[in-house]
This record gives C-alpha cells, structure tokens and sequence, in this order.
C-alpha cells in the first residue's frame, strides 16, 4: 500500500517554452524548481506520475547530518538552513523540527565508528556527542528494563514529512512562477548541434535550452537513451506505519529498528541498513563500478531477482518519443513491501517498544532507493549534451538533503556561483579514474 501523499493540482496549460525544464518532482526536483524559479527564471516541471509520489514519501524523513560521508556535510549543512528558511518563505509547514537524533547501541565497533566520527564532525561544526551507557538507556526507554551500551545525540539534526514537504515546496515553486505538470511524463530529449532545444513530454513539446533530470530511479534509464551514463542501481527498501502511539521521541535508531515520529503521533518504523538489490539489466550492466559497495554491504544487502527485471527503470529497451513509454505505463514505482522484512520489524517493535506497537499497524509499503557505486548523489552537468544537468544517485540521503541538493542544482543550470563545492558530486568521477571510495550509508 503506497504512503499517503499531500496531492496538488497540475496547472492545465503546458508550456511551449521555458528557461528551464525540470524531470522529476521528487524533493530533489522541486526544491531545485523552486531556487530557479525564486531566481526570475521561467520553470516547468514534469512528473510522471504526481508530486512526492515515490521515494520523497516513502523514506523515514530525517534531515540529518550525524554520521554522513564528509563530502556530504556540505550539502547536508545547506539543507538544514533551507529546511528552516523554505518553512518560513512558503507559508506552509513542511513538518520540519530540529528534534535531535538519539542512536543506541550494543556494539562496541559501532559505538567506536560513531566516535571517531566526531573528528569529521567538529570540520563541519555539526553539534553531537556520545552518550554513555546510563544516558543511552534513559534516552531510549526499550521494554524489558533493556540497556544499551552507549549511544549518540545529534542535537541539531532533525526531521521533516514526507508526505508533506514535496507537494509544498511546489506549491512554493508555482507561487514564484513555475509551472507543475502532473501525469506529464518527459519521454526524452530535443537536441540540436549537441545541445539540448527542448523536452519531448507526452503532451508535447516544451522548447528550451536548460534540463535538469531529477528522475529519482528513472533517471539512468531517461539519460542513457542519449548515450549518457549515470552509473545507478535501485535497492529495495521495506518501512510501516503505526497509529498514533505514545512519544518516546521524535527520532531514533537502534540495531533492531529505527523509529521516527510524525506530526499526527504516528510512526514510520524500518530497519537500517536492510535491504535488497535485485537483479536487472541495469544492475548487470553497472555490476563492475558497484563491485566495491556491495563486498562493503554484502552482509546488509541481499540479492534477489523479481518483476524490476522485466519493467520498470531497470529493464532493457528503447522507445519512440511519439508513442507511449515506461514513464507512462508505469506513473508511480509502488513495489510491494517485503513480507519477511515487514515480519522482523514488527516481531522486533513488540519486543523494544510494546506501547508503539501496540498501537497497530496502519500501512506498509516498499521504495526503490536510488545508488551510485559510492553512495554518494550525481549534481553535474552531463558533458556530452550542453545544457543538461542531472542530480540523482542520492543512496538513501535524498530527503533530507533534498534542499541542498536542489539549491546546488539550481546553482549550476543556471550558471551561478556553487553554493558548495560541486566536485565530489560531478558525474564524470566515474570515468575520469578518479578513486571511488564508498561513503556512509
């Protein structure tokens, strides 16, 4: 059963030009969406299926910057400032709280990755300290009178709605004078002389000479009809929700769950680091770059094959811009929840917390988590066709980076000054020889 999303009109008429097109409106392409548009330039936004309908509503909704790759923390400073800015500049509350972060644990190699964190930490003046023994237990309250070893507090981290934030930040967007257009998949691209002159949608074509494709899991498959390559692979991830519950904080990560705490009371509950990779044409064709992830991960990741092998973002196949695509016959990626893994969460809640889970379980659903071969996200420009940007490949971290990742975006398609070093994020690491290292999860 899909998460529940704040729904918002599409405006009717399409464009037949604009400055700049944006693929995609998952966090990532609205907020870059909206700093092009607040910046006077004229936007139109595409989208599939409608706003925030995949893994923007479907992740846990931390805005964290505790235990992030250090290329990363720039990105991850910048959105916890927009995160506050966007609320007061839209009107609207996107669900956005500094709550803190509490992590708890019993392994002792965990709890020294955790210190020896702290030196990236103070780099980048994130505020966060280790807990000891007592303070961890008092912090997370498990049933059975359960002691944890030690913990982390990040202070300032916070968390936002999934369901909320996207739609909004659109709304936002349009406020400044883009237009949002709903069930309007972009089919490819027009190219004159190597350079991008417009975008094929199945409701026409918009004339114009800046993309950015924002298409979460589509987005190697949208660019690689151009001959781009965007390394990518899309994990397979199980989250539930409860009914309203008794707090016990707002956001919490333990080796057996991880728990966050909506504005209605309610929780979205998932495990960390679980998850599945299934097997596609795409994953075959990236499997060397990957190779490293997954001898890091291979006891976090299992390997299966199901129906992402034969449709969805991951299949073989090209299509014609004049007839019905992937994009359109499949208007929201839905995959169903592991059954197995919805089981480990809800036998591991009762055990942990009785009183959330005693609160009954609303809905479960399952997403498709977006990989680069170094977990760490794509904002560049393409190279081969002027114009064209992506900023996809966000391994887990999109949501709540999205503003960061959407502000920088916005920097570069429209030529400005880089608000963080694009560097680490360029897409030509993959084959420049550059190393690739595998960030945090």
């Amino acid at each position: 059963m899909s998460p529940i999303v704040h729904h918002i009109c599409s405006d009717e008429t399409l464009p037949k030009s604009a400055d700049i097109v944006v693929i995609g409106g998952g966090i990532v392409g609205v907020s870059a969406a909206y700093f092009l548009a607040r910046r006077g330039l004229s936007v139109a936004l595409t989208e599939k299926g409608y706003v925030g309908c995949e893994q923007s509503s479907r992740n846990w909704g931390w805005c964290r910057r505790q235990n992030r790759d250090a290329r990363e923390l720039p990105l991850a400073n910048l959105a916890l400032r927009l995160w506050e800015e966007l609320t007061r500049e839209i009107g609207h509350d996107l669900g956005f709280r500094r709550c803190g972060l509490i992590y708890a644990s019993n392994d002792p190699k965990q709890l020294a990755e955790w210190d020896r964190w702290r030196k990236i930490a103070r780099r980048f003046d994130v505020n966060t300290r280790m807990l000891t023994a007592d303070e961890a237990t008092a912090a997370v309250p498990a049933a059975g009178g359960r002691k944890w070893l030690g913990g982390v507090h990040a202070a300032e981290d916070g968390k936002a709605e999934p369901w909320l934030a996207a739609p909004r930040i659109a709304e936002g967007a349009r406020k400044h004078g883009a237009t949002i257009h709903q069930n309007c998949a972009a089919r490819g691209l027009d190219i004159t002389n190597g350079q991008v002159s417009g975008v094929v949608t199945e409701k026409g074509l918009i004339r114009t000479s800046g993309v950015l494709c924002a298409a979460g899991a589509w987005a190697s498959s949208f660019l690689r009809m151009h001959a781009v390559s965007l390394p990518q692979a899309s994990v397979r991830q199980t989250a539930l929700r409860t009914r309203p519950a008794p707090d016990i904080g707002g956001a919490i990560y333990t080796s057996d769950c991880a728990l966050t705490r909506r504005i209605d009371g309610s929780y979205t509950i998932a495990v960390s680091g679980r998850a599945t990779l299934e097997l596609t044409p795409q994953s075959i064709r990236y499997a060397r770059p990957f190779l490293p992830m997954f001898i890091k991960r291979r006891k976090a990741v299992e390997i299966g094959i199901g129906r992402s092998f034969f449709q969805g973002p991951e299949t073989l196949g090209r299509w014609h811009l004049n007839r019905p695509t992937p994009f359109e016959r499949i208007r929201v990626l839905d995959p169903a929840p592991d059954m197995r893994m919805l089981a480990t969460i809800t036998t591991r809640i009762k055990a942990l917390f009785p009183a959330i889970a005693d609160a009954g379980i609303v809905s479960s659903w399952g997403g498709y988590v977006d990989s680069t071969p170094d977990a760490i996200p794509v904002i560049s420009p393409v190279g081969s066709i002027g114009g064209v940007f992506v900023a996809a490949g966000c391994s887990g971290h999109g949501f709540g980076a999205g503003p960061g990742i959407g502000h920088l975006a916005a920097d570069l398609v429209a030529g400005d000054a880089a608000s963080v070093d694009p560097t680490p994020f360029r897409l030509s690491r993959f084959t420049d020889r550059s190393k690739i290292e595998v960030g945090a999860i």
